[in-house]
């Protein structure tokens, strides 16, 4: 395989904010949707109250999974000794426990089919896909199944978010939705 290598992200000039690899090609992300930024901002701000304190909650930022794939999950949850330098660009796969990709119009193949089986293949334990339904926030959970080294969806939730894994999670998904939309309804 050639291609772009994960050090390549750091080194290349002039690289795009949120520039991934996956399987040697550069992949330059397009503008996000209002829903999109949204639905990050609840999840990173979300999980940090409620990850325990040995877990780290970080938004964008790229996790090396071999040396042709360096993708960019919208947020994960990572073991915090991981964390040892402000100057740190990436993660090992390894540390990641959790994975959540939010789903745009040009990203939506990459979401739901290439990078799963890439985060499976880097038994990252947990994976979300959040998906916008008519401006509502639709969460399908998987977890990885040791056994086969795929994930398994564990459920799929609409308007409450309740798991026990990676850690005690309830959330109100409800509360993404705009404010005026909100207060509408």
């Amino acid at each position: 395989m050639g291609g772009w290598t994960a050090d390549d992200l750091d080194t290349l000039p002039n690289l795009p904010p949120h520039t991934e690899l996956i399987d040697g090609s550069l992949v330059f992300v397009s503008p996000q949707t209002l829903f999109h930024s949204r639905a990050v901002s609840f999840f990173e701000w979300q999980l940090q109250s409620l990850a325990p304190p040995e877990l780290e909650v970080v938004r964008e930022f790229t996790i090396d999974i071999d040396r042709y794939n360096r993708p960019e999950p919208d947020v994960i949850v990572v073991d915090g000794e991981i964390i040892q330098n402000p100057d740190q660009t990436r993660f090992p796969a390894e540390s990641v426990q959790l994975a959540i990709e939010v789903v745009s119009p040009e990203s939506r193949s990459r979401d739901r089919e290439t990078k799963p089986v890439k985060y499976a293949r880097a038994r990252i334990p947990h994976f979300w896909r959040v998906e916008n339904h008519d401006g509502r926030a639709v969460v399908y959970v998987f977890e990885l199944e040791p056994a086969t080294g795929t994930y398994t969806s564990t459920g799929i939730f609409h308007d409450r978010m309740k798991v026990s894994v990676p850690f005690e999670i309830d959330l109100d998904l409800t509360a993404i939705t705009p404010r005026r939309r909100a207060a509408r309804e």
